[in-house]
């Protein structure tokens, strides 16, 4: 809602331009500090971030499963994993609008009283996925080698990364499907069956591994194999129920082309925003090939269990937009602010708990990765170093979404660029580095790549969001 500059709402946010007085608040309100039952928001946030991180585990989790068989197989196959995955990934993490933009958009509509119009969007969102999905994933066929190539790949890892890309590509519209029903999920607040799409899509994918690349001997191509059926399991596990719960609501399942066209173009800014952000990640794998096979091998298994972990904070984040989306779509903005101040607070807590845990994870794991002793060394560095920043990650992460629940789009595109175009600068010169003293050994260039990662790329986006959301603008986006 548009207010000219004027906040009115009633809720204590303001009471004129440049008005910055607070109405006091109700000492029996849910929200206020003193209360017992200020412990509800937590409630609500754990109750949608434990089931919503079932869902977002899905494709990482593919990938770490990938990476710990993968891993025995040779570091060529090791390194040409990280290059096809990353290829996937990013395409998977440009298109995550479909459950972001849904989820704000659903959650909106619903708490605005208008169920049936919220997912009717929701299954637009569907129908827009599986567009985007077969349209990708041809591209990626066609283009897999030059892709790979550009990314730092050559000789046995280019054809390593070539044959994990072709057999896994096919699998992206079940994947991208999966993203966008959630939309409809996390809007209805029944979020319970991502996680179990997420576990036994899990077994799924390892059994399936396991039979493939050691039973069968497929290799790297049995590995892309089976993550690609267990991608379109869950796509059908949870699409038919989305389409079930919605058409029992009374919406349509048939496609709309002006709410298809609605969904492409309210995600454009969120889009972009991916694009810039999955930029610096992709630019990062191809420093780590520049450094060497076993730098890249490495960086691989750290990654893998980085963006594993990470879906728990932003399961966190996530939660905070539903609920955030759906207090605004209400017209109450004074419980969306408290409501963001819990999700922020939740986000660094858990970031803190879970990144001593992957520090410890990193020292006694590696071996699961590679049993090349000095890739080994290489990942416990990598994996205690990031350990350290993950309470940013996750007030980071947890702001972010609330930003994407209250529509705050454009911001989020704006300074996402603004981030990538420094933080490939400052990559551009640790890559300059490499080879000097400063940078002369492989622990040192693990190390460099993934603190430069959490100081600027992190770092500035938290820097972004904090100053945000200690204003009010994002509180009028909706």
């Amino acid at each position: 809602m548009r207010d000219n500059g004027h906040t009115h709402d009633g809720d204590g946010l303001g009471t004129g331009p440049g008005t910055t007085e607070r109405i006091p608040r109700d000492p029996h309100s849910p929200h206020n500090p003193r209360d017992p039952r200020a412990g509800g928001d937590i409630r609500r946030i754990m109750a949608l971030a434990l089931p919503t991180f079932g869902q977002l585990i899905a494709e990482p989790a593919f990938i770490l499963i990938d990476t710990a068989i993968v891993g025995h197989i040779g570091d060529a196959a090791l390194a040409g994993l990280s290059i096809g995955s990353t290829i996937v990934l990013t395409t998977v993490g440009l298109c995550v609008f479909l459950a972001y933009g849904t989820t704000s958009q659903v959650a909106r509509l619903i708490g605005a009283g208008r169920r049936r119009e919220g997912l009717e969007a929701g299954v637009d969102g569907m129908w827009l996925a599986l567009i985007i999905g077969v349209a990708v994933s041809c591209v990626l066929f066609a283009c897999g080698r030059p892709l790979c190539a550009a990314l730092g790949a050559r000789g046995d890892v280019l054809v390593q990364a070539r044959h994990y890309l072709n057999a896994i590509v096919f699998g992206l519209p079940g994947m991208l499907l999966v993203y966008a029903a959630n939309g409809i999920f996390r809007g209805l607040g029944r979020v319970r069956v991502t996680l179990v799409a997420a576990v036994m899509g899990a077994v799924v994918n390892t059994a399936l591994e396991l039979l493939f690349v050691l039973g069968f001997g497929w290799g790297i191509i049995g590995s892309g194999a089976a993550t690609l059926i267990a991608q379109w399991f869950m796509g059908v596990f949870l699409t038919v129920p989305a389409l079930l719960w919605a058409k029992a609501e009374g919406a349509s399942i048939r496609p709309h082309l002006n709410g298809i066209l609605g969904s492409a173009g309210d995600g454009l800014p969120l889009f972009l925003r991916s694009l810039a952000l999955r930029a610096c990640l992709v630019a990062t794998v191809m420093l780590a090939a520049r450094m060497g096979v076993t730098v890249l091998a490495a960086y691989q298994a750290v990654n893998a269990s980085w963006n594993f972990v990470l879906n728990m904070l932003d399961a966190v984040g996530i939660a905070g937009q539903a609920l955030v989306a759906t207090e605004l779509g209400a017209g109450r903005r004074a419980e969306a602010r408290a409501m963001a101040r819990t999700a922020g607070g939740a986000g660094a807590a858990a970031g803190m708990v879970i990144g001593l845990g992957f520090a410890a994870t990193g020292l006694a794991a590696a071996p699961l990765f590679s049993p090349n002793a000095a890739v080994q060394a290489l990942i416990v560095a990598g994996m205690v170093t990031q350990g350290l920043f993950l309470p940013l990650c996750g007030w980071m992460w947890a702001l972010d979404g609330i930003l994407i629940g209250a529509g705050d789009y454009r911001y989020l595109a704006a300074t996402c660029t603004l981030t990538a175009v420094v933080y490939m600068a400052v990559l551009a010169g640790v890559d300059a580095l490499d080879g000097t003293a400063a940078l002369a050994t492989p622990i040192a260039r693990m190390i460099a790549l993934w603190a430069v990662l959490n100081v600027v790329f992190i770092g500035l986006r938290a820097l972004f969001n904090g100053l945000r959301a200690h204003g009010d603008a994002w509180l009028a986006k909706v």
